[in-house]
């Protein structure tokens, strides 16, 4: 397997990126940015002139000092193609004199260093946040090899490209490509586990703990990836020996690995043990939930969800700073259809500010050499690269605030858009005034409230009393990120907005504002004294505040159904007077995101299909690909896998895990020579068919289900 190209970031003074780097380590939070890999360069006739040069790289082995010199030796025989000027080869024009690679132990916040002379020595040291030097130690190297391995799953693309264009300039590999590779992973997190929570956690994780960090998850994803549950049943088993709470870990692969009956028992044991484990519990509800999904009679899907609910109301008690356990809550209202409890619950959750993954801090280069191989080369991708100035773009298009939701936001809005799609925005806005106090009700019941000789209406004290519990676990600190939008929703309560030209009848409603709770809170302090309970309560007593960031969802959700409505009443009058509907690739590629995202997955495929017959788009691509996977289609499936995985390797990335998950699924499915066969009837260049061979060649490596034979 041939390895991907070498980017070339050319610096515009020597070293500015390891003093970057070296700057950037007091900021770091997460697993730390991938491995820097720098290159100082001497031309052959001018002995005085150097230039450094520079990429990044994840993936590679960084066990010990002698790994990550043998990457930087591959790197001095490297030609970079046919059509380049600056080649690294000795004697040609240039030739390397120093080559340095900086790779970040997460667990101790160290820079690890590796500096090579050509020719000369090779030493080994490490950079702590303050700058200073300290020395190398086999603890040290076992952490950084395990971050390692953590960056490239966690940072690694899922086929939309989405990763890669937010990093210039990066070689992913593979870190875990054969069973003694894979017992060298295992090993070192079987040694720090216990230490796992220092790494941090997912942005939907309030507080990280031995079971719920970045070790854990790239520790599941690499189980799903590969489909090595075995190797991950014995080692939580080994774990759970330890501490019990592993159990759900264990529990977790269990499932994955079909063996549900183990993992219940599993679960059903620890509990007794650890009656209040949040991560336990609401792994069970999980498990119910999906059993529900697929019970083949009502009276069997209403058990399940019964108990799931059970389940999940203890994982919010275990827990109730965690946004995971309310949001399962939600999950479950919504598939037993009672809608006003999943808005009320939804209306619980404490939301967190995303927390990105740390990305390189660089200055610009002076130049960028972006090369590309020739076994890549297709010229439906190559076409992906041309610039995209002259495409136009609508601006309500480019303004959808949902397409940059991460996080709690992010899982949210899909339980919001969920709802929407099973009853319609109109039951959803109808629900949302019976459940919340509206802004119109409220100056109602104020203004007869303060009338002179107006007898003292309960429903100010309803009000006042909710005032403190409504939030139940809202997170105050993201009040400015739902500060603009709530501004947006203080308008007309009765406000319609037709949505389509030439005066057709179909409109959204534009929903009704919800009253401040900040407004409340200051009308309570300033009516606090003097006044008395009346005996009967009205009907806001039984209503909740809408936290701010909830309110700003429906505004964000409003704007999306307005656009979405407006294209499809639009194709459907150009498709009556037999007229072209026109939209460039990027707004086909939006319309695309914004179908998916409101869960019309049939007007999704028509999007990006529509993208992808202008130019090739990634992003389109796996867009398609994920309902391909839904709906069972092999053929089309692999079609679109072998286009991204030459896409992927194009921009220096032999390594996803999604894309390899999904040939890994088929495999399972329709076995290794029919995956295989289809793979090779596909009339496109046999170069880049063998990228997608290597693929499959690592499900036989890990001998996945469906490879014997």
């Amino acid at each position: 397997m041939v390895a991907p190209a070498v980017p070339e970031l050319t610096e515009e003074h020597l070293h500015e990126s390891l003093d970057a780097r070296t700057e950037s380590l007091v900021a770091l939070r997460e697993l730390g940015p991938p491995d820097l890999v720098h290159l100082v360069k001497q031309a052959t006739r001018n002995q005085g002139k150097q230039t450094g040069i520079y990429h990044h790289v994840t993936g590679v082995d960084a066990s010990s000092s002698a790994s990550l010199a043998a990457y930087i030796n591959t790197l001095t025989y490297k030609e970079h193609g046919p059509n380049s000027t600056t080649k690294i080869v000795e004697g040609v024009y240039w030739y390397v004199v120093r080559l340095q690679r900086v790779c970040y132990n997460a667990f101790s916040r160290l820079d690890m260093r590796i500096h090579v002379s050509i020719p000369g020595t090779v030493e080994s040291y490490c950079i702590d946040e303050r700058g200073d030097k300290k020395k190398a130690t086999d603890e040290l190297w076992l952490e950084t090899y395990l971050c390692s391995v953590l960056r490239a799953y966690s940072y690694a693309d899922d086929g939309s490209g989405e990763s890669i264009r937010k990093i210039m300039g990066v070689r992913r590999f593979n870190p875990v490509t054969n069973t003694e590779t894979e017992h060298r992973f295992l090993n070192a997190a079987e040694q720090l586990f216990f230490r796992g929570w220092q790494l941090g956690s997912d942005s939907v994780v309030q507080v990280p703990t031995n079971v719920s960090n970045h070790l854990t998850a790239g520790l599941l994803k690499y189980l799903r990836t590969t489909g090595r549950y075995t190797s991950g049943i014995n080692l939580f088993e080994k774990l759970r020996t330890q501490s019990v709470e592993v159990s759900s870990l264990l529990a977790k692969v269990l499932f994955m690995g079909n063996e549900e009956v183990s993992g219940v028992r599993t679960l059903h044991q620890s509990l007794k043990d650890t009656l209040m484990d949040y991560v336990m519990l609401d792994t069970q509800a999980e498990f119910l939930l999906k059993k529900a999904q697929t019970a083949t009679s009502p009276e069997q899907r209403e058990e399940r969800l019964k108990m799931a609910l059970r389940c999940a109301d203890r994982s919010t008690i275990a827990a109730p700073s965690e946004f995971g356990t309310w949001a399962r809550m939600a999950q479950v209202y919504v598939a037993m259809e009672d809608w006003e409890n999943a808005l009320t619950i939804l209306n619980s959750c404490p939301m967190f500010t995303y927390q990105d993954k740390d990305t390189p801090i660089m200055p610009e280069p002076k130049e960028v050499l972006l090369p590309t191989l020739p076994e890549t080369r297709l010229d439906e991708i190559d076409s992906e690269a041309e610039p995209r100035y002259s495409e136009q773009v609508d601006p309500s298009l480019l303004n959808l605030r949902a397409a940059s939701y991460k996080g709690t936001f992010k899982q949210a809005y899909s339980i919001l858009t969920e709802m929407t799609a099973k009853i319609g925005w109109d039951q959803l806005l109808k629900i949302r005034s019976n459940v919340f106090v509206m802004e119109d009700e409220y100056r109602t019941e104020k203004q007869e409230a303060t009338q002179p000789g107006a007898k003292r209406n309960s429903s100010i004290d309803g009000i006042r009393g909710m005032s403190d519990g409504a939030t139940n676990g809202g997170d105050e600190s993201d009040e400015d990120e739902s500060d603009e939008s709530g501004e947006k929703s203080q308008g007309d309560a009765k406000t319609k907005e037709t949505l389509t030209p030439n005066g057709d009848d179909k409109e959204v409603e534009k929903p009704s504002s919800i009253i401040d709770p900040n407004e409340v809170k200051a009308d309570t302090e300033n009516n606090n004294k003097g006044i008395s309970n009346d005996e009967h309560l009205s009907k806001l007593n039984t209503k909740r505040l809408c936290e701010r960031w909830l309110d700003s969802l429906f505004m964000v959700l409003y704007e999306d159904l307005r656009v979405y409505t407006i294209w499809r009443t639009q194709m459907a009058q150009y498709r009556a007077q037999q007229m072209q509907y026109k939209k460039s690739a990027e707004e086909w590629e939006i319309l695309g995101s914004l179908a998916e995202r409101l869960q019309h997955m049939d007007e999704a495929v028509e999007a990006y299909r529509a993208c992808l017959s202008l130019r090739f788009s990634p992003k389109a691509l796996a867009g398609i690909l994920r309902v391909y996977k839904k709906t069972k289609n092999t053929r089309e499936t692999v079609q679109a896998v072998i286009r991204l995985v030459a896409w992927q390797y194009r921009w220096y990335s032999e390594f996803s895990p999604e894309l390899l998950h999904t040939i890994r699924t088929l495999i399972e499915d329709e076995g290794a020579v029919k995956v295989r066969s289809i793979i090779q009837a596909t009339s496109l260049p046999q170069n880049v068919l063998d990228l997608t061979h290597h693929y499959a060649a690592l499900c036989a490596t890990f001998r996945s289900s469906g490879t014997d034979g």
